[in-house]
């Protein structure tokens, strides 16, 4: 159990490099598994998929931090990060709406 601040902000470090450290694991996977494929198999349907599965990890990891980072700030009540946490979410949810509304997805 947490007790102090102290010991909440090293559990977060340490929750946060479990995730960043999956993330890019099944993210290297994905792409290795794409690559394979699509060398054995050609343009196929499973390769792209695989593919496409590790570039979405890859982007998604990160935001996947700021998301844990919100939760343990909210949980630790410390209000001044969960605001700026909040603002990074809200920049990234922008930058990720207009680069699809751009791409036309």
């Amino acid at each position: 159990m947490v007790t102090t601040r102290a010991d909440a902000l090293d559990q977060l470090e340490l929750t946060l490099g479990r995730l960043l450290h999956a993330g890019v694991i099944t993210s290297a996977l994905c792409l290795a598994a794409g690559l394979v494929l699509s060398m054995a198999l050609g343009r196929s349907a499973v390769a792209s998929g695989a593919l496409t599965m590790g570039l979405v990890i890859l982007m998604a990891t990160p935001i996947m931090r700021v998301v844990v980072s919100l939760v343990v700030y909210v949980r630790m009540r410390d209000w001044f990060f969960v605001w700026t946490t909040v603002m990074v979410f809200v920049l990234l949810s922008v930058t990720i709406f207009l680069a699809w509304t751009k791409a036309g997805i």
